[in-house]
């Protein structure tokens, strides 16, 4: 049904659904110093605004809002209906502690009662 509008009217509905879908999501994309607002994510990808970056591949951080939530190794990007298409290898969470070098064994008790 969009394809019978006139030109103007379908690029002025893509600039609003673009507008939206940036104020809606918190998500964003960091690397060398730059930003970038995710309008998309799926498991194994994001979509990121063709305007403002054309091409985009290597490790990135993904934050929502002030928390950074993950690693991503972004291996193939394409542009796609004025969105830049990025699939990811690798997601890695990232921890507020540092990983264990050894398994834990049962849960210890987290203190003792004093004798009476």
């Amino acid at each position: 049904m969009i394809e019978h509008l006139p030109a103007d009217i379908r690029r002025a509905l893509d600039e609003a659904r673009k507008r939206g879908q940036k104020h809606r999501s918190r998500l964003r994309l960091e690397a060398g110093g730059e930003m970038w607002r995710v309008l998309r994510r799926w498991e194994g990808g994001v979509a990121l605004d063709a305007a403002e970056v054309g091409h985009l591949r290597g490790l990135v951080d993904l934050y929502d809002g002030p928390r950074h939530l993950m690693q991503c190794l972004i291996v193939a990007s394409a542009v796609e209906e004025g969105e830049l298409i990025c699939l990811m290898k690798s997601e890695t969470p990232v921890r507020d502690q540092a990983p264990l070098d050894f398994a834990r064994d049962d849960p210890a008790p987290a203190g003792y009662l004093p004798r009476p």
